[in-house]
């Protein structure tokens, strides 16, 4: 599985979602910080299983229609920071989708995540990511799950690795950082967190216009997971 996580920067980066998709082989598609009423049914073969639309930045999964099926899928509002209470950008901050594996006769679930700003506290992430893990398993409790996005985490990602295992998950960042705007706050933003997967690789893409550089990552369902298929 191949799957894209882009934060869009406010919608920023939206036409740059076609080209991306066909020259990486997507399977599914993972945005933060999207318009979802400017936002298509289809993106070169990926069908739109769900976006936010109480956000006034929000969140949206795709998948390739001609080998998965969506299933089911579930939003949740998360523990509010102070700029979420002032500003409002988001009251949706993680989207799940279970989504069933037509060759494979398996269902996974694929989430897309935004935490909130750097204003906040790490404790208060820790909370929402710890929040969203667990959420994702009404989905399907034991199915490989597998959490993307922007986790606006720079600094001390190895105290949160620690609180993600802790939960049954593993931490992954890609090879390079994925945010460049500012020069203090450059570094690892967008992660991959997931269990019941092997993750081969999270590679860093080219920057295009989000401050955000998108990350791929290559997964495959691990042989424990692949034993509980029925």
């Amino acid at each position: 599985m191949r799957v894209i996580s882009y934060n869009l920067r406010k919608h920023r980066a939206a036409t740059e979602l076609d080209a991306l998709v066909e020259r990486h082989n997507v399977d599914v598609l993972c945005l933060q910080e999207c318009d979802s009423a400017d936002i298509p049914e289809v993106i070169h073969g990926l069908r739109l299983a769900h976006a936010t639309q109480r956000n006034r930045l929000g969140l949206a999964v795709y998948y390739r229609e001609n080998t998965y099926r969506a299933v089911d899928m579930r939003l949740l509002s998360l523990k509010k920071s102070l700029h979420d209470r002032v500003l409002k950008p988001a009251e949706e901050r993680m989207l799940g989708v279970r989504l069933h594996d037509i060759d494979a006769g398996r269902d996974v679930i694929l989430a897309s995540f935004h935490a909130a700003p750097l204003t906040a506290l790490n404790s208060l992430r820790r909370h929402q990511i710890r929040t969203a893990l667990a959420e994702i398993q009404h989905l399907g409790e034991g199915l490989p799950a597998l959490m993307v996005g922007d986790y606006n985490y720079p600094v001390f990602k190895e105290h949160l690795g620690q609180h993600v295992r802790e939960q049954g998950y593993e931490l992954s960042l890609s090879d390079t950082r994925t945010y460049t705007r500012y020069r203090f706050f450059r570094g690892h933003y967008d992660f991959a967190t997931s269990s019941g997967f092997t993750i081969d690789k999270v590679t860093t893409l080219p920057q295009g216009l989000s401050d955000h550089l998108p990350i791929l990552v290559t997964a495959r369902v691990t042989a424990e997971a692949e034993l509980g298929v029925s």
